[in-house]
């Protein structure tokens, strides 16, 4: 395989950890929810449909 050298993600340019943190952060708080969301609707399908 080629030889590509040391490859330093820290120090690359690019990398907006505070963007990816941001986003992380977004997903997180999304599917917990809509996790929720999802239980809340189950629960009411339980009461309502038996």
């Amino acid at each position: 395989m080629a030889d590509h050298g040391t490859i330093e993600y820290g120090t690359a340019e690019g990398n907006d950890y505070v963007e990816h943190e941001r986003t992380y952060a977004l997903f997180v708080a999304l599917t917990k929810w809509g996790s929720i969301a999802v239980a809340v609707l189950l629960v009411l399908m339980w009461i309502f449909l038996l």
